[in-house]
């Protein structure tokens, strides 16, 4: 039986600048759709997490965290294997897809879907967590479950809360070149699988992630107010951008920048 080989990283970054343009090309209607679509797929992750925390913590205590993050994985798998378009984990493609193209560094373009993902994931989460919360919608005790991870995740320190959002944002954009790494479906949702179990499992901040987080908590009775809120999204938002864009994403440019230099 034969084995392919990996693709080497200057294949890896052609496979992202392709995937990247198609983003970047998107018409409006379909990026509003995409990103809104990752934002309530996403919180099927939360609503499983919260539902196998409160199923497995009165027998086995902290190792609800690993079972609610096995849980939380899912929601990743849903992700990817819908082609949703999700805050960071858009990062390496788009990028890579700029360096590309000659005469530009398609700074409009790259400021259009980020900002339009970013939106358009809280407002599709916001939307399903509004549904999800609704009395008699989880098994009793899930609301418990997110209620007290939200209220952990939202009464951190600052500095803590970056650390993380910066873990978060790498493995979320590291998850995007994993995904052009790897070939078969099969295989891109192993990966998604093992990112998602991983970021909950920190929990490593991603900042539509913990802001939905955060808002089921709230709207389960979380004592966390409108302003924590709102700290905790700049604050993970300013993580990601440095994990997700300042780490995982300049590297692996100047690692395929390097290869072919090579060649």
């Amino acid at each position: 039986m034969l084995v392919s080989a990996a693709p080497d990283p200057a294949e890896i970054f052609d496979r992202a600048a392709a995937e990247g343009s198609r983003r970047l090309d998107q018409p409006l209607l379909e990026l509003v759709a995409t990103s809104f679509i990752a934002g309530f797929t996403i919180v099927f992750g939360m609503a499983a997490l919260g539902i196998v925390h409160m199923a497995v913590a009165p027998q086995f205590g902290e190792l609800a965290r690993v079972a609610g993050a096995l849980a939380f994985g899912v929601g990743v798998v849903l992700l990817i294997g819908g082609r949703a378009e999700l805050f960071s984990e858009n990062f390496f493609d788009p990028v890579a897809a700029a360096v590309e193209r000659e005469g530009t560094w398609l700074l409009g373009s790259l400021a259009r879907l980020w900002t339009l993902t970013f939106v358009f994931n809280l407002v599709g989460g916001a939307l399903f967590v509004f549904v999800l919360s609704v009395e008699g919608a989880l098994p009793p005790g899930s609301g418990e479950a997110l209620s007290s991870t939200a209220e952990e995740l939202a009464h951190r320190g600052n500095l803590g809360m970056f650390a993380d959002a910066i873990a978060g944002g790498a493995l979320v954009a590291l998850l995007s070149h994993l995904l052009v790494a790897v070939d078969g479906a099969g295989s891109r949702l192993g990966v998604a699988y093992v990112v998602g179990f991983l970021l909950a499992l920190g929990p490593f901040d991603h900042v539509i992630v913990t802001v939905l987080h955060v808002l089921f908590g709230m709207r389960f009775g979380a004592e966390i107010g409108l302003g924590t809120l709102a700290a905790v999204t700049l604050v993970s938002t300013a993580g990601n951008l440095v994990g997700g864009l300042g780490l995982v994403t300049v590297s692996h440019v100047a690692q395929a920048t390097g290869a072919r230099e090579d060649e």
